[in-house]
C-alpha cells in the first residue's frame, strides 16, 4: 500500500498501517444495522417489509386497510388521515399487527352491529351477539333500579348512593360477561389536532406492524364538514382489557413514543363491548364509558 507524504501526521507506519486495516475491515451496513437497533433511538423512517408466509391480516382485500403485500409508507401515502375523505366506502383507516390470527373481518360477529363494524378484529371463539344481548338486557335493569329507586321513599342522597352502587355492580357484569364470551379487546384512545394526524398515525402505524403496540390500530379519515379544531381520533387496541400488564406495556410503549398526556391531557382506555352496547359519555345510564385513564392505571 502506498502512503502518503503526510502519513506521520497521523502516526509512526505501524499506527497508520493498523488504521488502513481497520478502515478496510468496517462495515457500514453491520454497523448501520447494529446501531438501528440499539434500544432508545426513534423508529427509523423505513419500510416495513417481511416474509409473509407466516403473517395474518384480517382485513385482507379491505380498501381502507393496510395490506400485506404493500409497504406501510406505500399504505401511507396512499390514506393520509389528514387529507382522505370519510365517506361510506372509507369509515376508517385500519391496520392490524400481522403478527396475531385474529377472525377475517367478514366472518365476525361484529359486522351485524350497525355502526361498530371496525373495532378491534375478533379472536377465535368470540360470542360478540350473546354478549350486546346479554350486555343490553342488564342495562334495561339498571334503568328498572333507576326509576324505581328515584321513586322510592328515600333521602336523594341515599338514592345517589344506591343507583351508584348499582351502576358499578352493572359495570363488573358486562365486563365479565364480555369476557366469558371472548369480547375481550379494548382500546387507548388518542386524541391529535388535524395538522398533526399524519405524524401521529405514522408513529402508531409503523409501531403496530412491527409488533410494538397492540393487536391493531385505526384512525378517523378527514370527515365531512371538517373542523380544523376538532381533534382527530386514534384508537390503539389491545387483546384483553382485564389483562392490565399488556394494558399498561402498551401505554408504556405510546409514553416512549411521547404520544400520551403530550397536550396535558390524560389518554383514556375503553372495552370494545362498552363500544357495542352504546356506552358513550353521557349514556342514558350513568356508567362511565372508559375502565382505565394513563395516570390513575399506575396506581390501583
Amino acid at each position: 500500500m502506498e502512503l502518503s507524504d503526510d502519513s506521520d501526521f497521523y502516526g509512526d507506519d505501524e499506527t497508520v498501517l493498523g488504521l488502513h486495516r481497520r478502515v478496510d475491515d468496517f462495515d457500514a451496513d453491520a454497523w448501520i444495522l447494529q446501531h438501528q437497533e440499539t434500544p432508545g433511538r426513534p423508529l427509523p423512517h423505513k419500510s416495513v417489509v417481511v416474509d409473509m408466509s407466516h403473517l395474518h391480516n384480517p382485513y385482507a382485500g379491505i380498501p381502507y386497510a393496510w395490506q400485506l403485500d404493500e409497504t406501510v409508507d406505500a399504505f401511507l401515502s396512499r390514506l393520509p388521515p389528514k387529507t382522505t375523505d370519510q365517506i361510506e366506502d372509507t369509515p376508517w383507516i385500519f391496520i392490524c399487527n400481522p403478527f396475531i390470527s385474529r377472525v377475517e373481518k367478514a366472518l365476525a360477529e361484529s359486522q351485524a352491529s350497525k355502526g361498530n363494524e371496525d373495532e378491534a378484529p375478533e379472536e377465535e371463539g368470540s360470542r360478540t351477539k350473546l354478549v350486546i344481548d346479554g350486555g343490553m338486557e342488564r342495562l334495561s335493569l339498571v334503568t328498572s333500579f333507576t326509576e324505581g329507586m328515584r321513586q322510592a321513599p328515600k333521602a336523594k342522597s341515599m338514592q345517589d348512593r344506591e343507583i351508584s352502587k348499582e351502576r358499578q355492580r352493572a359495570t363488573e357484569d358486562i365486563l365479565n360477561l364480555a369476557h366469558a364470551g371472548k369480547v375481550r379487546a379494548g382500546k387507548w384512545m388518542l386524541f391529535c389536532p388535524p395538522a398533526e394526524v399524519n405524524e401521529v398515525w405514522e408513529i402508531v402505524a409503523k409501531a403496530t406492524a412491527n409488533n410494538e403496540l397492540g393487536i391493531a390500530a385505526k384512525v378517523l379519515p378527514r370527515p365531512p364538514f371538517d373542523d380544523p379544531r376538532k381533534d382527530r381520533l386514534i384508537c390503539v387496541y389491545t387483546s384483553d382489557f382485564k389483562d392490565r400488564a399488556d394494558v399498561t406495556r402498551v401505554l408504556q410503549k405510546l409514553r416512549e413514543l411521547k404520544l400520551v398526556e403530550a397536550r396535558g391531557r390524560p389518554i383514556y382506555y375503553k372495552p370494545d363491548a362498552f363500544t357495542y352496547l352504546g356506552i358513550a359519555s353521557g349514556n342514558p345510564w350513568g356508567l362511565k364509558a372508559s375502565i382505565y385513564n394513563s395516570i390513575g392505571i399506575f396506581e390501583k
